[in-house]
Protein backbone atom coordinates (compact mmCIF):
# COMPACT_ATOMS: atom_id res chain seq x y z
CA UNK A 1 0.00 0.00 0.00
CA UNK A 2 1.32 3.30 -0.69
CA UNK A 3 1.10 6.44 1.69
CA UNK A 4 -0.44 9.65 -0.30
CA UNK A 5 2.82 11.43 -0.33
CA UNK A 6 4.73 8.39 -1.38
CA UNK A 7 2.43 8.09 -4.28
CA UNK A 8 2.49 11.74 -4.92
CA UNK A 9 6.35 11.26 -5.59
CA UNK A 10 6.15 8.14 -7.74
CA UNK A 11 3.70 9.91 -9.93
CA UNK A 12 5.73 13.13 -9.86
CA UNK A 13 8.76 10.87 -10.83
CA UNK A 14 6.74 9.04 -13.73
CA UNK A 15 6.06 12.62 -14.92
CA UNK A 16 9.56 13.72 -15.04
CA UNK A 17 10.65 10.54 -16.76
CA UNK A 18 7.96 11.48 -19.71
CA UNK A 19 9.37 14.93 -19.88
CA UNK A 20 12.92 13.72 -19.21
CA UNK A 21 11.93 11.71 -22.68
CA UNK A 22 10.62 14.61 -24.58
CA UNK A 23 13.86 16.37 -23.89
CA UNK A 24 15.74 13.71 -25.66
CA UNK A 25 13.08 13.62 -28.14
CA UNK A 26 13.18 17.10 -29.19
CA UNK A 27 17.17 16.33 -29.01
CA UNK A 28 16.64 13.92 -31.33
CA UNK A 29 14.87 16.39 -33.90
CA UNK A 30 17.31 19.02 -33.28
CA UNK A 31 20.44 16.59 -34.78
CA UNK A 32 18.48 15.40 -37.44
CA UNK A 33 17.93 18.56 -38.60
CA UNK A 34 21.66 19.31 -38.16
CA UNK A 35 22.48 16.57 -39.77
CA UNK A 36 24.13 14.86 -37.12
CA UNK A 37 22.27 11.59 -37.71
CA UNK A 38 24.33 9.36 -35.23
CA UNK A 39 23.87 11.76 -32.40
CA UNK A 40 20.62 12.13 -33.51
CA UNK A 41 20.18 8.41 -32.80
CA UNK A 42 21.84 8.32 -29.18
CA UNK A 43 19.06 11.00 -27.98
CA UNK A 44 16.15 8.55 -29.78
CA UNK A 45 17.37 5.40 -27.60
CA UNK A 46 17.95 7.80 -24.46
CA UNK A 47 14.06 8.74 -25.14
CA UNK A 48 12.64 5.65 -25.55
CA UNK A 49 14.88 4.56 -22.64
CA UNK A 50 13.37 7.32 -20.39
CA UNK A 51 9.53 6.02 -21.93
CA UNK A 52 10.52 2.53 -20.38
CA UNK A 53 11.45 4.44 -16.89
CA UNK A 54 8.12 6.11 -17.30
CA UNK A 55 6.33 2.71 -17.85
CA UNK A 56 7.88 1.33 -14.98
CA UNK A 57 6.68 3.36 -12.37
CA UNK A 58 3.52 3.79 -14.35
CA UNK A 59 2.90 0.02 -14.00
CA UNK A 60 4.67 0.14 -10.05
CA UNK A 61 1.86 2.52 -8.57
CA UNK A 62 -1.52 0.59 -9.98
CA UNK A 63 0.28 -2.35 -9.08
CA UNK A 64 1.24 -1.28 -5.26
CA UNK A 65 -2.24 -0.19 -5.18
CA UNK A 66 -1.96 3.40 -6.22
CA UNK A 67 -3.44 5.21 -9.52
CA UNK A 68 -0.67 6.68 -11.77
CA UNK A 69 -2.17 10.00 -12.94
CA UNK A 70 -0.46 11.61 -15.74
CA UNK A 71 0.24 15.45 -15.45
CA UNK A 72 0.38 18.23 -17.85
CA UNK A 73 4.62 17.95 -19.48
CA UNK A 74 6.19 21.34 -20.19
CA UNK A 75 7.46 21.67 -23.64
CA UNK A 76 11.62 21.04 -23.98
CA UNK A 77 13.94 23.77 -25.63
CA UNK A 78 13.79 22.55 -28.80
CA UNK A 79 17.64 23.86 -30.04
CA UNK A 80 21.22 23.58 -28.91
CA UNK A 81 24.08 25.79 -29.66
CA UNK A 82 26.37 22.81 -30.54
CA UNK A 83 26.71 19.00 -29.25
CA UNK A 84 28.12 19.43 -26.40
CA UNK A 85 25.37 22.59 -24.90
CA UNK A 86 22.87 19.55 -25.38
CA UNK A 87 25.11 16.89 -24.28
CA UNK A 88 25.72 18.89 -21.03
CA UNK A 89 22.36 19.90 -20.38
CA UNK A 90 21.82 16.51 -20.40
CA UNK A 91 24.25 15.67 -17.87
CA UNK A 92 22.45 18.12 -15.76
CA UNK A 93 19.45 16.99 -16.17
CA UNK A 94 20.37 13.36 -15.44
CA UNK A 95 22.09 14.51 -11.64
CA UNK A 96 18.77 15.98 -11.59
CA UNK A 97 17.10 12.69 -11.96
CA UNK A 98 19.36 11.23 -9.62
CA UNK A 99 18.51 13.56 -6.51
CA UNK A 100 14.76 12.99 -7.07
CA UNK A 101 15.06 9.42 -7.49
CA UNK A 102 17.21 9.59 -4.02
CA UNK A 103 14.89 11.69 -2.57
CA UNK A 104 12.00 9.39 -3.13
CA UNK A 105 14.05 6.44 -1.70
CA UNK A 106 14.79 8.41 1.46
CA UNK A 107 11.02 8.89 1.47
CA UNK A 108 10.43 5.26 1.11
CA UNK A 109 13.17 4.47 4.10
CA UNK A 110 11.58 7.10 6.45
CA UNK A 111 8.18 5.43 5.90
CA UNK A 112 9.78 2.25 6.62
CA UNK A 113 8.09 1.24 3.11
CA UNK A 114 10.43 -1.84 1.68
CA UNK A 115 8.56 -2.77 -1.37
CA UNK A 116 9.35 1.01 -2.65
CA UNK A 117 12.72 0.92 -1.21
CA UNK A 118 13.12 -2.16 -3.48
CA UNK A 119 11.90 -1.03 -6.30
CA UNK A 120 13.51 2.26 -6.71
CA UNK A 121 16.94 0.07 -6.02
CA UNK A 122 17.13 -0.30 -10.10
CA UNK A 123 16.34 2.92 -10.74
CA UNK A 124 19.36 3.72 -8.18
CA UNK A 125 21.53 1.71 -10.35
CA UNK A 126 20.27 2.67 -13.67
CA UNK A 127 21.06 6.36 -12.76
CA UNK A 128 24.86 5.42 -12.20
CA UNK A 129 24.92 3.99 -15.95
CA UNK A 130 23.08 6.91 -16.93
CA UNK A 131 24.89 9.58 -15.89
CA UNK A 132 28.03 8.19 -16.93
CA UNK A 133 26.86 7.11 -20.58
CA UNK A 134 26.14 10.75 -20.63
CA UNK A 135 29.10 12.13 -19.21
CA UNK A 136 31.21 10.06 -21.54
CA UNK A 137 29.67 11.78 -24.63
CA UNK A 138 30.43 15.15 -23.08
CA UNK A 139 34.25 14.33 -22.55
CA UNK A 140 34.27 13.18 -25.89
CA UNK A 141 32.80 16.14 -27.41
CA UNK A 142 35.28 18.28 -25.53
CA UNK A 143 37.88 15.80 -27.15
CA UNK A 144 37.04 16.50 -30.65
CA UNK A 145 35.58 19.90 -30.51
CA UNK A 146 33.77 21.12 -33.90
CA UNK A 147 36.10 19.68 -36.14
CA UNK A 148 36.50 16.61 -37.82
CA UNK A 149 36.43 14.85 -34.74
CA UNK A 150 32.49 15.18 -34.35
CA UNK A 151 32.05 13.36 -37.61
CA UNK A 152 33.81 10.14 -36.31
CA UNK A 153 32.13 10.78 -33.21
CA UNK A 154 28.76 11.11 -34.29
CA UNK A 155 29.14 8.04 -36.32
CA UNK A 156 30.03 6.39 -33.24
CA UNK A 157 27.07 7.63 -31.19
CA UNK A 158 24.59 6.64 -33.94
CA UNK A 159 25.70 2.86 -33.17
CA UNK A 160 23.33 3.27 -29.46
CA UNK A 161 20.16 1.13 -29.96
CA UNK A 162 17.64 0.85 -27.12
CA UNK A 163 17.49 -3.04 -25.74
CA UNK A 164 14.75 -3.04 -22.35
CA UNK A 165 16.49 -5.25 -19.96
CA UNK A 166 14.87 -8.40 -19.40
CA UNK A 167 11.73 -9.28 -17.62
CA UNK A 168 12.49 -9.64 -13.97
Amino acid sequence: MLSEKLEDALNAQMNWEIYSAHIYLSMSSHFAQQGLAGISQWMYAQYQEEMFHAMKFFNYINEAGGHAKLGTIEAPAYSWETPLAAFEEALEHEKGVTARINAIADLAMDERNHAVGIFLQWFISEQVEEEDSVSDAVGKLKMVGDGGGLFMLDRDLGTRVFTPPAAE
